[in-house]
């Protein structure tokens, strides 16, 4: 499990990772067929009790390229390069790494790479 170390080693980065789940699942309450049957007061008390590291982690090991989007908006700007080995490169080069078999792999790499660059820019 990648996620939950992730979210641990980079906690400044976790945390907007963290809230940007919360925002995407408080999105889709707007959604009627997701949220039939569930009690209004769940979903309310749901936007104001935010997720623990443990609930995001396995959304982050499920798919980590789900995370690019939020990423991009932060101006951590990943690309995934296909050849004969996956790669990736970030921020148009500014950091490149290669060699995974699978484009799974390439993403988790990837996505460790800009947890730790978040981190970084948000410390300063």
């Amino acid at each position: 499990m990648i996620g939950i170390e992730l979210l641990e080693k980079y906690p400044k980065a976790g945390e907007v990772i963290k809230a940007w789940y919360v925002q995407k699942m408080i999105e889709s309450f707007n959604n009627p067929d997701l949220t039939d049957g569930i009690p209004q007061d769940f979903l309310d008390s749901f936007k104001t009790m935010g997720v623990k590291n443990e609930e995001v982690a396995p959304m982050i090991d499920a798919n980590p390229s789900a995370l690019f989007h939020l990423f991009d908006t932060n101006e951590i700007l990943i690309q995934i390069n296909v050849g004969k080995t996956f790669s990736y490169s970030i921020n148009e080069g500014k950091v490149i790494a290669g060699g995974w078999d699978t484009r799974k792999k390439a993403d988790f790499a990837a996505v460790e790479q800009a947890f730790e660059l978040l981190n970084r820019k948000l410390e300063q």
